[in-house]
């Protein structure tokens, strides 16, 4: 049962302009996020990873460049365009204020699986491409790295968002409910009965995500634990 930490790419200049990016190339960190990337590597210290994936765009790349240059022995990312962002389409490139205006933002908040973007994707689209990159992924790692292997993926807003909504079983009209911030850390335990949702658009220590050694478990793999746990 991997862990899985869903890396939110770093505050960039689409985000600052209020711009939908989608695919749009040469969408950098502004400098904000560039600190949030350098800080992400130490949030990170300290936690064995075993693979590190990205979506293909660079803001994602940047953010992971602090993380790839101190864990050397990772190598670089490896890129996987089905969590690269949404194919927003039409709407790509325009201003998210001149966007609030269309009719299908309104479907885009209240009804999320009836959302397609003209010219480009469907939400159910995106949450079926990228649910499943993740459950692939964390299959293979399992396979070549052991139940207690944690690996990293860093996407972007929505993806973040659909695969979450997956993990907790909501319908992804409700997919809306969850918030994701720049370079946030989302971590998910996958087990053969259920994942575990263990952080939510974490932007502070994540060092008790760190494998446990020692210690006896407090329920089955898989078990949630009555209580809560320690």
């Amino acid at each position: 049962m991997p862990t899985l930490l869903l890396v939110r790419h770093g505050r960039s200049t689409a985000n600052t302009a209020g711009i939908l990016a989608g695919w749009t190339p040469g969408i950098d960190l502004d400098d904000t996020g560039r600190g949030q990337a350098a800080a992400l590597a130490d949030r990170l210290d300290g936690i064995p990873l075993v693979q590190v994936v990205s979506s293909p765009l660079e803001r994602c790349r940047q953010t992971l460049e602090p993380l790839l240059a101190a864990r050397p022995e990772l190598g670089g990312p490896a890129e996987d365009e089905r969590l690269g962002e949404c194919h927003y389409g039409e709407w790509t490139g325009r201003s998210l204020a001149e966007l609030a205006k269309e009719p299908l933002w309104r479907t885009v908040q209240d009804h999320a699986a009836a959302a397609a973007f003209p010219g480009g994707e469907s939400l159910r689209e995106l949450s079926h491409r990228t649910v499943s990159a993740v459950r692939e992924w964390n299959g293979k790692i399992a396979a070549e790295h052991g139940e207690d292997a944690v690996w990293v993926a860093c996407s972007h807003g929505d993806v973040i968002k659909a695969v979450v909504a997956d993990a907790l079983g909501l319908h992804l009209d409700h997919f809306q409910r969850i918030s994701v911030e720049p370079c946030s850390v989302t971590a998910i335990r996958y087990t053969p009965q259920r994942p575990f949702v263990l952080r939510m658009g974490d932007t502070g220590d994540l060092s008790s995500l760190a494998p446990r050694t020692g210690a006896a478990p407090a329920a089955p793999a898989g078990d949630a634990v009555v209580g809560g746990t320690a």
